[in-house]
């Protein structure tokens, strides 16, 4: 929060959107503390991974390593668009275990443990119980350095903003995660997210009784490619659409 609004460094990542100092920041103060606390587990950063960082590949061993993205939305925060939040995960032998992710400029803080539910400031997050795909708000979010995921992504837009009630774009994939988890949207969808992007927001949904999977439909991870996420009976109604679109 000590840099927002006094940014002296903004640089660009290829087809990897802004990064400022903040994010590096924040990401060396999280790192920090997780390896005095967590010594022998792995740290997974968007920041040191694009500085050339070496992770092991494939799933995470006994150890569990932490999946993070230090400032999510991070052009909203150099825009001074207050959404934007950091996004933290713990993987164990594969299967996402402790979520974090908080919005400091909203005030709030969403958290999971697996098999003990989603909590935002403490108070229990339940999907919404929309039935009907004309009633839904969904989400998602547009990356346009990549001209063909764009042009893909329009044609689902245009495709899917037809059908329901809207479609907001808030510009930080981890807070629409949250929103759906909290039921304010009955659906989320984007392609090409990153490991940290998606891996909290992922758990928070699945303990807030939603379901997350690919676009065909599958089961999904934070290495996936794809994601859908919403209610039991929205988020197959957005596969079925993008099938539709995509074949």
């Amino acid at each position: 929060m000590g840099h927002f609004g006094r940014l002296e460094h903004v640089e660009s990542k290829f087809q990897a959107g802004l990064v400022s100092e903040a994010d590096r920041h924040s990401e060396e103060v999280i790192i920090s503390v997780l390896k005095k606390a967590y010594p022998h587990s792995e740290v997974l950063g968007e920041e040191s991974t694009h500085a050339g960082t070496k992770v092991r590949p494939g799933r995470a061993g006994p150890q569990g390593r932490w999946i993070l993205d230090p400032l999510d939305g991070t052009t909203n925060y150099i825009h001074r668009f207050p959404v934007f939040c950091i996004s933290l995960a713990l993987e164990v032998a594969g299967d996402l275990k402790v979520a974090v992710i908080d919005v400091p400029m909203l005030g709030e803080t969403y958290t999971a443990i697996r098999g003990e539910g989603a909590f935002v400031n403490g108070k229990p997050l339940r999907v919404s119980g929309t039935a009907r795909f004309p009633d839904s708000l969904l989400a998602t979010g547009f990356f346009p350095d990549d001209k063909t995921a764009l042009k893909e992504q329009i044609d689902l837009f245009a495709r899917l903003v037809g059908e329901v009630r809207g479609v907001r774009r808030a510009g930080a994939a981890a807070y629409d995660l949250c929103q759906v988890a909290r039921g304010v949207f009955d659906g989320f969808w984007e392609k090409n997210l990153k490991p940290w992007d998606v891996a909290a927001g992922q758990l928070l949904v699945e303990e807030a009784g939603g379901v997350v999977m690919t676009y065909s439909g599958g089961a999904h991870d934070p290495y996936s490619t794809s994601l859908v996420a919403g209610n039991e009976v929205i988020a197959p109604e957005i596969v079925r659409r993008i099938s539709g679109v995509l074949t």
